[in-house]
């Protein structure tokens, strides 16, 4: 059963998930830069937060290549769906995040909770087993934005990308 789109859109389709998989590398390339060049070690939220790109550079590249070799619609935009819902899980979490450093809500205890319990050990047991990155203190901002926000902003176009890749497949995009 072969695909009622056109050429046209299944290359927009493609060109898609492509870009998907690349922004991805990208942003993870960019994240590990940060952390093992410039010494910015990741929170445990910043970390959930690469879920979504280590998933999506694979994911992506495996629905290039079923448009690639002529897969029909009906088992492209399920897929392409699928990084659409991680894309914008990821920027939800990115926005918790950024409100967290921002200090709109309160984050998770393991990050932004109190970091020593004095009623267990010595003080200087405790010292030696907390190494914790606290996620409400932002560590690097570039116009205003932290890691975080951009990591919501990034995630957002990622959505919308896959998202024209799904339109272009209905015959939405021309």
């Amino acid at each position: 059963m072969k695909s009622t789109s056109g050429p046209g859109n299944r290359k927009i389709a493609f060109a898609a998930a492509l870009a998907v998989a690349f922004i991805a590398t990208a942003t993870i390339a960019g994240a590990w830069f940060f952390q093992l060049v410039l010494e910015i070690l990741p929170c445990p939220l910043c970390l959930e937060q690469r879920y979504a790109y280590y998933f999506a550079v694979p994911f992506g590249l495996l629905v290039a290549f079923a448009i690639a070799k002529g897969a029909p619609r009906c088992l492209i935009i399920p897929p392409l769906a699928v990084l659409v819902l991680v894309a914008l899980g990821n920027a939800g979490l990115g926005a918790y995040h950024a409100g967290v450093e921002w200090g709109f809500w309160l984050g998770p205890i393991e990050c932004s909770g109190t970091v020593l319990d004095l009623g267990k050990g010595s003080l200087l047991e405790n010292l030696d087993r907390v190494k914790v990155v606290r996620c409400d203190e932002v560590q690097w901002r570039f116009l205003g934005l932290s890691l975080a926000g951009y990591n919501a902003l990034i995630s957002l176009l990622m959505a919308a990308i896959a998202g024209w890749g799904i339109a272009a497949l209905a015959g939405k995009v021309r």
